[in-house]
């Protein structure tokens, strides 16, 4: 899986399957396929009804006169499938460089389980039941390395995941001093430090200021080199949008907010304080480590 990672022959078809997906005139459907809805991704949680019906059809085709059933549970099983990978694609189209190339990995097994299944079906509706259960078996095998080389890609780089999900746990409770609000440029993001944890400022004309977590929540990316929209900003990575006063995303691919911070102005200076419940008391030993690695320099 590591050297997958690293295969870069495949970066030529990659970027091209990219451009065309983001081609693909989805519109606010992009964000419904995403899970920005659900608040994280939507893929993981449609792939259940195809292959838990295609296990059971496994598991029916061990047993005797179970053969309408089976191809009832693989006719399903196909029927979910696509709006399943429609999804998954989606999201692939908004990763980074290494879990594209895994991801073009994933797809091929899981369309091969797919191939297979569907011969299967054309098997035994043409009575050919011993075929139809061979391809069944190869379909599912086939799909379990689809799923396994998912499971690299969510758990092992973190595709789908909450990149900002730490910043609860590494910055402490209370007020934090962030800067000078004479020091910081009005209506530009610029980044500052809580507890060596990166978050973004922007000041308004008035001295309204704004904080919130600087790694975007959907892959990580600086929002600090991002843009402003109005009362939002836009992460430079994959265009997520993100409410300024509140942390709330917009606009996928994100799924998930940005961690927001309360602002007051004392003597001069901003203060932030993690907003809301979620706040949590940090006795890491890694808060001395963070800057290390959230930093984008």
């Amino acid at each position: 899986m590591d050297r997958l990672e690293h295969a870069t022959a495949l970066d030529g078809l990659a970027g091209h399957l990219r451009s065309m997906v983001r081609a693909v005139p989805l519109g606010r459907g992009r964000d419904v396929l995403h899970g920005r809805w659900l608040g994280h991704p939507v893929h993981p949680l449609m792939v259940q009804v195809p292959i838990g019906t295609w296990f059971s059809a496994a598991l029916l085709d061990t047993l005797p006169g179970q053969r309408r059933a089976a191809s009832a549970l693989i006719g399903a099983g196909l029927a979910a499938a696509l709006p399943a990978a429609v999804a998954g694609w989606t999201d692939w189209a908004e990763l980074q460089r290494r879990q594209m190339r895994v991801g073009l990995v994933h797809a091929v097994a899981n369309a091969t389980g797919v191939g297979f299944y569907a011969g299967s079906l054309i098997a035994r509706a043409r009575s050919r039941t011993g075929l139809g259960k061979t391809l069944g078996f190869a379909g599912l095998a086939a799909v379990g390395l689809g799923g396994a080389i998912g499971g690299h890609l969510a758990y092992r780089q973190a595709s789908g995941a909450n990149h900002a999900e730490s910043v609860h746990d590494l910055i402490g409770p209370g007020w934090h001093t962030v800067a000078e609000v004479s020091g910081l440029p009005v209506a530009e993001p610029v980044r500052q430090y809580i507890n060596d944890i990166a978050v973004l400022v922007v000041r308004e004309a008035g001295d309204r200021v704004h904080v919130l977590a600087d790694t975007c929540s959907h892959m990580g990316g600086p929002l600090s080199r991002g843009t402003l929209d109005g009362e939002c900003v836009r992460c430079p990575w994959h265009g997520s949008l993100f409410r300024l006063n509140d942390g709330w995303n917009v606009l996928g691919p994100a799924t998930a907010p940005q961690p927001a911070f309360d602002v007051r102005i004392t003597d001069g200076h901003v203060e932030a304080r993690l907003r809301g419940p979620q706040a949590k008391d940090s006795t890491s030993p890694a808060i001395g480590e963070a800057r290390d690695r959230h930093s984008f320099e």
